[in-house]
């Protein structure tokens, strides 16, 4: 067979399984569509298998952002059906992407964050024995930045609207009420990779469907072939969402501990006979039986082995409740410690170690200020949920001890909304405000920001709200609470949650997990109080409010401002 390249020249050229020449088409064809959720444009696959002879050329590509997680062994597998049927698999490192979706990745680290990746996916492969000498492994940035490629995004920014662009990445990027006109980028980015890499199809998740159409849509109109499209099914997350590298509690990581994976695993929802949103067992489904093609049940203290091979009958016996669910539990924590194992044999090797340092400083920094569950009292007030629904406030972030770092951490930052102002009887230049935080109560709060920010752009704002900061008294109203805004050359805007963010939510920052000091004193002449450490590195950057230049987030997506594009948080 003779070589074939891309468009800059390189050779795509990655061979298959050494047995996949003996293969029927029929049998090529069942390896490469097996146990997938939806094939789109199957009939270019069968083209290309029947009429032009030849192996098919598919890339999967993920953005260099959080750690990669255990449902990233869906795609290792079905990687694995794609050499056996002889195609030639490309592996794109999208660090561009990383930063466009709402800069979850910072340009200084996605040097680091893609190395990282190309170590742990190389590792996930070889522990379920998938050779990697057949890959090929590229790097978005390899050629994204080029001028050819600038002039297909500028073509196709002409012709595709901002509703495409933004239904396009709906269910992939961030959505949030003002945002970035990266997230639109995004997609468009995408489209292009699929003929910058000389493929004929891509692989991906079912959420990257509204994507995959509209390149279909998109690419013929400057000159582009259509693609064909494969999808696998989602892994859900353990709290119910899609399994994400960017939610951490959504995850277990590639490289985490025996410990860690039994804490989280302990923590899941599973009811007994209950076989709807059960994390567990999609897991079972999804992962063991593909990877393993066995799942062994640990019944009882003693732990007593069942194997199952058809996921269907091991879920008619937790729907019968014939099996308990902490037996399965105990029995998906055995399973997932054996499948890391040699994962982390790998990264406990001294060059990875220095690498996830690197690729997450942060993170790394705060492990060594210690583990466990938040101490009784840390945030009591804060955790409890406002009545009649909504978030959790300060524990929906919830995760471990307060740190003894002075680090954004130790925060208690929520989601509120300004349900009356009006001016202090006592100073021309304060507001008292009534803040609504997900408490019983709205908060009194007392800001300076008479001539800076007009009353009635802060009543019935959402708005962002220090809330464990020592109560104090000013002009004789006690402050319970801080409103935060953003500040540049004597202009000040409100931070901005998503429309969508519950009030109350905490927000977080990636790499800086922990739960928040329950008061925070100020500083003295003697002593750097917390507040005064962390605020310089509080900033709005390309209008995106960010802690060391890592985007402060809610649930749904990071806090913002309208118009600043630069500026300090106050």
């Amino acid at each position: 067979m003779s070589t074939n390249y891309n468009r800059f020249g390189q050779d795509v050229d990655g061979g298959g399984d050494g047995d996949a020449g003996s293969l029927t088409v029929d049998e090529k064809m069942e390896l490469i569509t097996r146990n997938l959720a939806e094939v789109c444009k199957k009939e270019i696959i069968t083209d290309i298998l029947t009429k032009e002879k030849r192996d098919l050329k598919i890339y999967w590509g993920t953005a260099t952002t959080g750690r990669p997680h255990v449902a990233y062994f869906v795609a290792m597998s079905k990687i694995a059906d794609f050499l056996r049927a002889g195609c030639e698999v490309t592996i794109l490192f999208a660090d561009i992407h990383g930063y466009l979706d709402n800069m979850k990745s910072s340009f200084e680290l996605l040097k680091h964050r893609t190395e990282y990746y190309k170590a742990v996916i190389t590792a996930a492969l070889l522990s379920i024995g998938v050779s990697i000498e057949k890959l090929r492994f590229s790097t978005g940035s390899s050629y994204q930045l080029t001028p050819e490629f600038t002039l297909d995004i500028l073509k196709l920014c002409t012709l595709c609207s901002e509703h495409d662009a933004k239904r396009a990445g709906a269910e992939v990027v961030k959505q949030t009420a003002s945002a970035p006109l990266s997230g639109l980028l995004y997609p468009i980015y995408q489209w292009l990779d699929e003929e910058y890499l000389g493929v004929d199809a891509q692989f991906g998740g079912v959420d990257q469907r509204k994507i995959f159409m509209s390149a279909e849509k998109y690419l013929p109109k400057i000159g582009y072939k259509q693609r064909a499209h494969l999808m696998n099914p989602m892994v859900p997350g353990l709290t119910g969402e899609k399994m994400s590298s960017s939610e951490v509690d959504s995850k277990i990581d590639l490289i985490d501990d025996a410990a860690a994976v039994k804490r989280k695993i302990k923590k899941v929802f599973c009811e007994p006979g209950n076989i709807e949103k059960n994390p567990l067992l999609a897991f079972i489904k999804q992962v063991a039986l593909l990877v393993r093609s066995e799942f062994v049940l640990l019944e009882g203290k003693e732990c007593t082995p069942k194997p199952y091979t058809d996921y269907a009958v091991l879920e008619a016996d937790f729907a019968a409740e014939k099996i308990h669910p902490a037996d399965l539990k105990q029995s998906v924590v055995a399973s997932l410690n054996e499948l890391l194992e040699p994962i982390r044999a790998r990264f406990d090797q001294p060059d990875m170690v220095a690498l996830t340092k690197l690729a997450y400083p942060a993170e790394e920094k705060k492990k060594k200020g210690g583990g466990g569950g938040a101490p009784k009292g840390a945030g009591d007030e804060a955790a409890a949920p406002k009545k009649g629904g909504g978030a959790a406030p300060a524990a929906a972030a919830g995760a471990g001890a307060v740190s003894t770092e002075m680090d954004v951490s130790r925060l208690d930052i929520r989601v509120g909304k300004v349900v009356s102002v009006e001016m202090h009887p006592n100073a021309d230049s304060m507001y008292v405000e009534k803040i609504d935080v997900g408490e019983a109560e709205p908060r009194v709060v007392v800001s300076g920001l008479v001539g800076k920010i007009e009353m009635a752009d802060l009543l019935n704002r959402n708005v962002m709200v220090l809330c464990n900061l020592k109560p104090a008294n000013l002009r004789s109203i006690k402050s319970h609470a801080m409103l935060l805004v953003g500040s540049a050359d004597n202009k000040f805007e409100c931070l901005d949650p998503p429309a969508e963010a519950a009030i109350g939510e905490r927000v977080t920052v990636e790499g800086f997990a922990g739960a928040p000091d329950a008061v925070i004193k100020p500083g003295s002449s003697k002593k750097v109080g917390i507040w005064e450490t962390v605020q310089p590195e509080l900033t709005i950057e390309g209008g995106v409010a960010k802690y060391k230049g890592v985007p402060l987030m809610t649930t749904k997506g990071p806090v913002t401002v309208a118009t600043l594009a630069a500026a300090a948080i106050k």
